[in-house]
């Protein structure tokens, strides 16, 4: 099932940000199956915090008070593959399957 990235949440954002952190897309629904905390990018820092700091990932929270993060990286000095989500680990792992799978992602449908 086709969803676009920056709705990607739960089990498909699990998958999306396994399989774009090199995960073998062929066996990324064993991710649902298995100890979820190995691939809990957007729950534990201690797991995304690593691929934010690889990926030069910039996040914000929304200056307007809304109860959103922002998350971008800057390639070739502009601003590219910008992402929401209610909590920074969410939006910047929007943002990072967004820079390796591009804004819409294929997603098993039994993760969804």
């Amino acid at each position: 099932m086709k969803i676009k990235t920056s709705e990607l949440t739960g089990p498909a954002l699990r998958w999306a940000a396994a399989v774009a952190n090199g995960y073998s897309e062929g066996r990324a629904s064993d991710v649902m199956f298995c100890d979820s905390s190995a691939f809990d990018y957007a729950e534990s820092w201690a797991k995304g915090g690593p691929i934010i700091e690889r990926e030069k990932l910039n996040i914000t929270a929304d200056w307007q008070g809304a109860a959103l993060w922002h998350a971008w990286q800057y390639v070739g000095g502009l601003a590219k593959n910008g992402t929401h989500g209610p909590t920074p680990l969410i939006a910047a792992m929007r943002c990072f399957v967004a820079s390796k799978l591009g804004d819409e992602v294929e997603v098993p449908e039994e993760l969804v």
